[in-house]
């Protein structure tokens, strides 16, 4: 197979890149510097500079390659995520899954690429009431708070998209497993602190994990929506503690509601407290997928001890 991947260096880009490769796919990846292109070379893809958001530079790309699979993995989150600015932190990833995903499914019918892959969200977006546990069936949050909503509009247009191109969306938990991730040192300073009962659910992914169920929806050819996790949704109060411990950092601070709204905004509460996490059985069903990191517990040790 070949596969145009959009986006090379993200998160998640090297290690699929590397995992497309030893399993034998010829794999084109696109980064929007040229200073990257060494990094995608040294993984064995061809490299090529692509402005995702021009959508004549993507179609002439995917034209010229003549993938049998493009697959979209672009984002632009190096700034970092500001809670209380939320959609102002992922104001060019709403664009890349927007825009950009308009371009690549256009350029992918024009050149008649029949699969388009792109990789979705399962952490925040899940309807924050029921059961704290949710399918694919269920409904995305239809009252997020007013901080994420053009966020999670954006990630309805990206699987919108992909479903009316008959393609797969894949709905990756919230990532880990970078050693050297900034999150330690954020837990060693306690500025991430518990917010009333630490209720809200988290669904976890280890980059690894994300990257196999990628390759796997690209081999089988799979099409729908699925959510790429962990076996373990857990609650805040469960895993923020452990995290902190694993990393060699004081437990997080407990703080009542109205300090973290005021501190923090009203998508920190949320996240917190009213969140819902992910089933992930669809996805082992119909991928034939199996995480090797099959709950955070293990996981975040393991990344602790490679980072020490």
């Amino acid at each position: 197979m070949h596969a145009y991947l959009a986006g090379g260096t993200g998160a998640i880009g090297p290690r699929l890149i590397r995992q497309l490769v030893e399993r034998g796919h010829q794999v084109t990846a696109t980064t929007t510097s040229a200073a990257k292109v060494p990094l995608i070379e040294s993984l064995g893809a061809t490299a090529i500079v692509v402005d995702g958001l021009d959508a004549a530079a993507v179609g002439e790309a995917v034209a010229t390659v003549r993938p049998d699979a493009v697959v979209h993995q672009m984002t632009a989150l190096a700034g970092g995520i500001s809670t209380k600015q939320f959609d102002r932190s992922f104001a060019i990833t709403n664009r890349l899954r927007t825009e950009g995903i308009d371009h690549l499914v256009a350029a992918a019918q024009a050149t008649g690429v029949p699969h388009v892959v792109a990789g979705s969200y399962a952490g925040w977006t899940n309807e924050r009431t029921g059961g704290w546990v949710k399918d694919e069936d269920d409904p995305l949050d239809p009252t997020p708070p007013p901080a994420q909503r053009e966020s999670l509009a954006a990630i309805r247009h990206l699987e919108a998209a992909v479903r009316a191109a008959d393609g797969t969306v894949l709905r990756y938990g919230s990532f880990y497993g970078d050693p050297g991730d900034a999150m330690a040192e954020i837990l060693h300073k306690r500025q991430f602190p518990l917010a009333g009962g630490g209720t809200g659910y988290m669904s976890w992914v280890h980059l690894d994990d994300a990257a196999k169920a990628t390759v796997l929806a690209l081999e089988n050819n799979v099409r729908g929506v699925f959510n790429v996790v962990d076996d373990e949704p857990a609650p805040a109060s469960e895993w923020l503690p452990y995290l902190a411990g694993c990393v060699g950092a004081k437990p997080p601070l407990r703080l009542p509601l109205w300090l973290v709204r005021m501190v923090a905004g009203d998508v920190a509460v949320s996240m917190l407290t009213r969140t819902r996490g992910s089933s992930n059985e669809r996805a082992k069903r119909a991928l034939g997928w199996e995480p090797g990191w099959p709950s955070w517990r293990q996981g975040f040790r393991h990344v602790a001890e490679v980072s020490a």
